[in-house]
């Protein structure tokens, strides 16, 4: 591809600022892998493997240690088995309407990266798909960043919510049920300043063969809670009991709630605390 292919490309489709989809990848080094992992994804694969890529416009990487981990619930997740598995959170904003530009993209890149020998084998993917936006709910209505901001506004942690409502039909009574009352009446006077709503999208059929198909496609609802506090401040006082609620609501059954705490870019602050 020439150089006058890209100047091409920029000149048609969408290019607005709006998180239309994410990259959302929680990732378990494996044990004596900690190190290694950290260093690879910070110096190499972060930018290489999706930042310098086309429509990815923002990117954080977030981390749970041992005492973050063992926050989380349920014991039993169709998420993560262990629930403690995935360590490491990252998570991308593309823009909307580039979904399908970008995935022809990463998938090239990745195979280069794999034949280049710059894919680190020592991981395990425990979570990791592609998601189209539904809905952004905000504490503090039109006041505060924007969710096109979220990953670059310095948010103290995040808590990440994966609900299985069972089927089609029931998975867009659970996100008008979000969107109307349950996130705005948590969010109110809590440190939690938004909540974005996503919805699983199929990986393709030429992925790579060590991150598996993604489940719940038709089912399920991602939340990402941007936090201005320390998640182990306000645990217990905001997300505690969350899983009752939609319980009670007969709209499904939260299967992860886990949260976690930003990366230091360029160090290996955190490394020695996750087991």
């Amino acid at each position: 591809m020439t150089s006058d292919a890209y100047a091409e490309l920029a000149s048609v489709g969408p290019y607005g600022v709006r998180p239309g989809h994410a990259l959302i990848t929680m990732v378990e080094p494996h044990p004596g892998h900690e190190y290694a992992y950290n260093r690879w994804y910070e110096d190499d694969h972060f930018i290489a493997g999706a930042m310098a890529m086309p429509w990815i416009y923002a990117g954080r990487r977030w981390v749970a240690t041992r005492e973050l981990q063992l926050l989380r619930y349920p014991e039993e997740s169709a998420i993560a088995r262990p629930v403690t598995a995935g360590c490491y959170l990252s998570v991308y904003w593309l823009t909307e309407g580039r979904y399908a530009d970008h995935m022809r993209w990463t998938v090239a890149i990745n195979r280069r990266l794999g034949r280049d020998g710059r894919v680190y084998q020592g991981r395990t993917h425990v979570f990791t798909a592609f998601q189209d936006h539904e809905a952004t709910v905000y504490r503090d209505g039109a006041a505060g960043p924007r969710d096109h901001h979220a990953l670059d506004h310095p948010y103290a942690g995040l808590a990440l919510e994966v609900i299985e409502a069972g089927s089609p039909r029931r998975r867009a009574e659970l996100l008008a049920w979000l969107r109307a009352g349950h996130l705005p009446r948590r969010l109110a006077g809590s440190p939690a300043a938004m909540v974005t709503v996503f919805r699983p999208t199929p990986l393709p059929s030429d992925r790579m063969s060590y991150v598996r198909q993604v489940e719940g496609v038709d089912t399920r609802l991602t939340l990402l809670w941007f936090l201005q506090s320390d998640p182990r401040e306000c645990w217990d006082r905001c997300f505690i009991g969350l899983d009752g609620e939609v319980a009670d609501a007969g709209l499904g059954r939260v299967e992860f709630m886990a949260p976690f705490i930003p990366t230091i870019p360029g160090t290996d602050h955190y490394v020695n605390e996750l087991r």
